[in-house]
């Protein structure tokens, strides 16, 4: 008899230029059978969401899938990234999907763990973090994109992910990497020895002490060309893979 695990999964950004990634999201949703306990996502399914009123058929389809995982039994959690960050109450009804918080700790079979997206773990990324302390104000989001016509949205999305590319290119690629005494200080705050997250898009498994224990940072991957799942099964294996299950 197989083991019960549960999956995590972030950085899929989905998008329709991009079809081969949204077949594999789906093939995954289709796979999940009564083994998997439950499907974590952390952060950046899409490549950008400018809100749960831009109900186009790609974004029906995302949508639609999810819902059809959900009723089917499998629990699916959604925790918002740095480009989905406008997902909301309405994206969770017609999925099913049940919303994190930006810092969620969940107990995985009897071991507590943090679950972040990661960004904010990003501590030497300076203009990043201050842009997205003002993206993310509730009131600015309330005001100005809840008011904005579609088209709008989309041009302005457009123009921060060129704006995003940009700095990706010119900023060293490790000024956008987590600082470990950011990672620790999280890790302590919610008394955890593991952490799992995404963002970086540098998968791996990150062993250190923490408190005079063994702690573990899981990084998870980008889905650029193939798929990167975390398997999390009910004995403490743990092992992230690229083809999907």
């Amino acid at each position: 008899m197989s083991r019960h695990k549960t999956l995590f999964i972030s950085d899929l950004h989905l998008e329709e230029g991009h079809p081969e990634t949204t077949e594999q999201f789906l093939t995954l949703l289709k796979n999940c059978d009564e083994s998997i306990d439950a499907l974590y996502i952390l952060g950046d399914l899409f490549e950008a969401w400018i809100g749960d009123d831009d109900d186009t058929p790609f974004h029906r389809e995302i949508i639609q899938a999810l819902r059809t995982a959900t009723q089917k039994g499998l629990p699916i959690y959604f925790m918002r990234g740095d480009r989905d960050f406008l997902v909301g109450k309405r994206f969770a009804r017609a999925t099913g999907c049940q919303l994190l918080a930006d810092e969620e700790k969940i107990m995985l079979y009897g071991t507590p763990v943090l679950l972040m997206h990661g960004d904010t773990l990003c501590t030497r990324d300076v203009a990043y973090l201050r842009w997205r302390k003002k993206s993310h104000n509730p009131i600015l989001n309330t005001l100005l994109f809840s008011m904005w016509p579609l088209a709008f949205r989309r041009w302005f999305a457009n123009k921060m992910r060129k704006k995003s590319m940009a700095h990706t290119q010119s900023v060293d690629k490790e000024i956008m990497d987590v600082t470990q005494e950011e990672v620790e200080q999280r890790m302590q705050k919610h008394g955890v020895q593991y952490l799992i997250h995404g963002h970086t898009h540098r998968p791996g498994i990150h062993e250190f002490t923490l408190n005079q224990a063994n702690a573990m940072r899981i990084v998870l991957g980008a889905w650029h060309g193939k798929g990167s799942v975390l398997v999390w099964d009910q004995a403490a294996n743990k092992r992230i893979i690229t083809e999907i299950i």
